[in-house]
């Protein structure tokens, strides 16, 4: 059933940190009602909604979709780098919704897809144009790493959910063999999200510190200013980082075929995206033996839209 456009439903968008919440009039995101809370300044999603909502007015929702950064199975969702749990009984509760959905934040960033304003949109890597049933991948590369398969059917658009982020860590190198176990030591299972996130990025730089004989403690943003100033170990640090981002959108590329492009969402993603041509991404996706070729078929955007996952909610309720 489709949602009648004068409805108002309540989206939020709840990452490790911040939860962004806005009311929708259909499939149209308001604007002017967006806010952004703290979670370290409540004990959970639904006294952060409650005060969202009195706010507002307590507006009369019809229904309610959220999105958060972690697992979700049969309505439930575990936040990954928050200790929270968030279920449907309890954000139908707090918006007084008859109407409620639970996704994970990449699911949101998919059904976002085809509603983003063009000025947020830019190429990466062109590609040969795809038919309107062509699937689409979204990776994000943020607080954490994850992505989520688009496909388009006779029954309408299917995000899925997945939890790439947390798969074994590519390695062709022996320096990234040793990067492995670095991490092996340090966290017990090197994973793709140890390397591709903010903290990865800290990681990546303070190993490459240590085996220098300069011990650092490095943050992420250190990375990126260290690279506009043209640090060499900076630029040392981001360019395996980029390195290991493309190899991982080519392999994830090959699973899931996607014609319609890949785009990729995430602070961390937009941070790094001006070096990603001059360090090597492309040649690092497309380094795939005798399928390089074909790795041409998959374009490669960015997303730059602070609010893509509220507008996907809206979406997806609208179903």
């Amino acid at each position: 059933m489709t949602q009648r456009s004068d409805r108002l439903s309540l989206v939020a968008d709840i990452g490790g940190t911040n939860t962004r919440v806005a009311l929708a009039s259909g499939t149209e995101l308001r604007a002017d009602t967006i806010q952004r809370f703290k979670n370290a300044d409540y004990p959970g999603l639904e006294t952060v909604l409650r005060a969202y909502l009195d706010a507002q007015g307590n507006p009369d929702c019809d229904g309610a979709c959220v999105a958060l950064a972690g697992p979700v199975r049969d309505d439930v969702g575990s936040m990954t780098n928050l200790d929270w749990t968030i279920d449907a009984a309890t954000v139908a509760r707090a918006a007084r919704a008859e109407r409620v959905a639970v996704i994970n934040d990449l699911q949101a960033q998919g059904y976002a897809l085809g509603h983003i304003a063009e000025n947020c949109l830019h190429t990466i890597l062109p590609g040969p144009s795809a038919g309107d049933h062509a699937s689409k991948l979204v990776i994000g590369i943020g607080t954490g790493f994850n992505c989520a398969p688009v496909h388009e059917t006779a029954a309408g658009r299917i995000v899925t959910p997945s939890e790439s982020g947390h798969a074994n860590l590519p390695i062709r190198t022996d320096e990234e063999l040793a990067l492995c176990r670095h991490f092996e030591t340090a966290h017990g299972f090197p994973a793709v999200e140890d390397v591709l996130s903010g903290r990865g990025i800290a990681h990546v730089a303070s190993w490459m510190a240590e085996r220098a004989g300069t011990p650092r403690d490095y943050a992420s943003q250190d990375v990126i200013a260290g690279m506009e100033n043209d640090d060499p170990l900076a630029r040392e640090a981001l360019r395996f980082f980029v390195r290991i981002m493309g190899t991982v959108t080519g392999n994830l590329s090959l699973i899931h075929l996607p014609f319609g492009g890949v785009f990729l969402v995430g602070g961390v993603a937009r941070a790094v995206a001006p070096w990603l041509g001059e360090l090597g991404f492309a040649d690092a996706m497309r380094d795939k033996g005798r399928f390089a070729g074909f790795m041409k078929n998959f374009p490669v955007y960015l997303v730059e839209d602070d609010y893509a996952a509220l507008t996907g909610c809206a979406h997806r309720l609208a179903r």
